[in-house]
């Protein structure tokens, strides 16, 4: 935070109880100190005398402190202007001495007669200039704690400003990587369409409302960073049903979702680049068709999302996330969402095919609605 754009808690906002608690503590410390010492030299002193002349002192200190915290804030010795504060420092300061040193010869002469004391504060004029010292000690003191105290405050109001800004960021950044992936999921579904509207017309319509129903789904997620598992598998089997519609009975997807799972959160959009990775790379080459499991478990706190295909598999030596814009989303979301506590992997299956493994942290969405997708279905 730069020193000109700083701003002081205004002395009507000021915490009293934390400066009284402050001067009960110096007046604490002060009394000991003296008493002690007179204790240390032989003096036979009352102890109320004693307490009685530091709390006076610690009185009229009290008195002057508002002018001390007005100076301090008002003429910033942490500025550009310095120099001239400092100056300004330097008349308060001898301005509150006199202020100060008068209020403790009042109300020696209002309390101590009370209290039965007969003890004289001595020659005025000289009193001056004496207390002067005294209080430049404590001036300083107190003007170094008042700065102390707000660079405190400045440090934590920092550090607040860069969190909030560390969050906002990684929220752009997660929105651009959405933004990103629903263009390209776009464009892939209206390339499908566009190839079958030559081949079947009535096929391309039914794809295109299946489309629009999609694109209405979507704008219901009021881009929103996690969504119920349960609404993510509704817009997943909208895209499966398009893609059924082109490749009919050659492309079969079947959901096994636990019911504990149901309601867990996950990302939008983060199983359909796997589907439709799935339907481009895991077309089994005998049979011409494309077999996708798509399966939703919870394991302890986490929430295990696995699709599966039965085609060729992983060639050795190709690096799975770098096949496309879709799957480097999802791993580039993941990471910004959970950190450490995710982990995506794609690999060979056992029996053929490839299969892609996501972990997350489980967590229950708040107030959703039961869903639709019972255990074992087919597209």
């Amino acid at each position: 935070m730069d020193v000109a754009t700083r701003t002081y808690i205004p002395l009507r906002q000021v915490d009293w109880r934390i400066v009284l608690s402050s001067f009960g503590v110096v007046l604490t410390c002060l009394f000991f100190y003296r008493q002690l010492d007179f204790v240390a030299n032989g003096i036979s002193r009352s102890p109320l005398l004693t307490f009685a002349e530091e709390a006076v002192g610690c009185a009229a200190g009290l008195a002057v402190f508002p002018l001390i915290y007005s100076v301090a804030i008002r003429f910033p010795l942490p500025s550009d202007r310095w120099r001239r504060n400092v100056a300004a420092h330097l008349g308060a300061l001898c301005l509150i001495s006199i202020v100060h040193t008068s209020l403790i010869a009042g109300f020696r002469a209002a309390l101590f007669p009370v209290l039965g004391l007969r003890v004289s504060y001595g020659y005025l004029p000289v009193r001056y200039p004496m207390e002067f010292a005294h209080l430049f000690i404590f001036y300083w003191a107190g003007v170094s704690v008042i700065y102390l105290f707000h660079e405190v405050r400045f440090a934590r109001e920092r550090e607040v400003a860069q969190a909030k800004l560390q969050a906002s960021l990684a929220a752009a950044q997660l929105d651009n990587l959405r933004l990103q992936l629903e263009p390209h999921f776009l464009f892939n579904a209206l390339n499908t369409i566009s190839a079958a509207v030559y081949e079947d017309p009535r096929v391309a319509d039914e794809m295109l409302g299946r489309l629009s129903q999609l694109l209405r789904r979507l704008l219901k997620n009021e881009r929103s960073q996690e969504i119920p598992l349960a609404r993510e598998l509704e817009l997943l089997r909208l895209y499966a049903h398009i893609m059924k519609a082109r490749f009919e009975e050659r492309l079969e997807v079947t959901f096994t979702v636990g019911e504990a799972a149901q309601n867990a959160l996950v990302p939008p959009f983060l199983l359909q680049p796997l589907v439709e990775n799935c339907i481009r790379h895991g077309i089994d080459p005998g049979t011409f068709r494309a077999q996708i499991e798509i399966r939703a478990e919870c394991a302890g706190d986490q929430l295990v999302l696995t699709v599966r295909d039965h085609g060729l598999g992983i060639a050795n030596g190709e690096p799975p996330s770098e096949r496309g814009i879709g799957l480097r989303n999802i791993s580039e979301r993941l990471v910004r969402l959970y950190g450490s506590s995710q982990q995506f992997q794609i690999s060979n299956a056992e029996g053929g095919g490839a299969i892609a493994k996501i972990e997350i942290p489980f967590r229950l969405a708040a107030a959703t609605e039961p869903s639709a997708v019972p255990e074992h279905v087919e597209a």
